[in-house]
């Protein structure tokens, strides 16, 4: 008998790949998640999962008793329970470095539409102030000092661009890269110093919870730049808020939040700040990709190989 597999997201070219092994199943087809489970949920050997498919632990394991992998479609994993799966014998595997490009190239534009406030230009000449612009001069990006926070796939892939606009690149990360050419510092504060932009693409996680705090903002500087796509929980929003306000921090543009999708009513009315709704990662190319990861893990698992991205606690 195929391995029976619940799909939380709709794919044709996916489902044509995967039906050839599996009994696929489809979370769209029922009213609700409970109604799902308690219909299939002891059949169900693997989960294709999809951020729609809302929050994996406990609760759900209680209902999956076979379950063997969860097939994440993304690189963030934020809503799968990874120690009650690993607990459990579970399988996690993620598409980790699928879109680093993808979000790299919206990082730099992030922080040239910041820097160079082309979103208060936007605005100037849609709301007929063309000949006004009084929004002051801004300085060039290229040959200023960059900072990264987390020097992963994206982090690279943000270092490697930076490069083109002869950026000298310097990073904090859990620990340093023999294999990065980049000018590694050992503490945010004193890389915020070093630098001009910040560039934030660390995970998540208690870890890094209001990593970027008011110190931080503040040792950037009135030039400064703070972008931010990793999570929204990494920067303090209060202290961004008083920062900006305040002007000891120039300007940041932000795709990511704390307590999306709910927006404080305090950011919206900075004009030195951008903001986009999460989209970083959206691309034909990288949704292609990390499809296409997610349905090689469920095979490899399934096959008895070892899968391609696992994820560990």
């Amino acid at each position: 008998m195929k391995p029976e597999i619940l799909m939380t997201a709709r794919n044709a070219r996916i489902e044509e790949r995967l039906d050839r092994r599996f009994e696929l199943h489809f979370l769209t087809d029922y009213a609700h998640r409970t109604e799902c489970l308690a219909a299939i949920g002891d059949r169900i050997s693997g989960i294709f999962y999809a951020n729609s498919g809302g929050r994996i632990g406990e609760s759900v394991f209680d209902r999956v008793p076979k379950l063997e992998i969860v097939s994440v479609i993304s690189s963030g994993v934020d809503y799968v329970d990874l120690v009650a799966a690993s607990d459990r014998g579970i399988v996690v595997t993620n598409a980790g470095g699928v879109n680093a490009i993808d979000v790299a190239e919206f990082a730099l534009g992030l922080l040239i539409g910041a820097g160079r406030n082309i979103s208060g230009g936007v605005y100037h000449a849609r709301s007929g102030q063309w000949e006004e612009r009084r929004m002051g001069l801004t300085r060039r990006i290229s040959e200023r000092p960059l900072g990264i926070l987390g020097l992963g796939n994206i982090g690279m892939e943000v270092a490697r661009r930076a490069e083109a606009f002869a950026m000298p690149v310097f990073y904090h990360n859990r620990r340093h890269r023999i294999d990065a050419p980049y000018i590694y510092v050992d503490n945010l504060p004193e890389l915020a110093r070093k630098v001009d932009f910040l560039i934030v693409t660390a995970p998540g996680g208690e870890e890094t919870h209001h990593m970027v705090d008011r110190a931080v903002m503040d040792a950037l500087g009135p030039e400064g730049v703070l972008v931010n796509l990793g999570r929204g929980t990494i920067v303090d929003t209060q202290a961004l808020v008083s920062a900006l306000s305040e002007g000891t921090l120039g300007a940041a543009a932000l795709d990511v939040l704390e307590g999306e999708p709910v927006v404080p009513s305090a950011l919206l009315a900075l004009p030195n700040l951008m903001l986009t709704p999460h989209m970083a990662s959206l691309t034909k190319d990288a949704l292609r990709c990390g499809f296409d990861l997610a349905a090689a893990n469920l095979e490899a698992h399934f096959a008895g190989e070892r899968v391609l991205s696992p994820v560990t606690l």
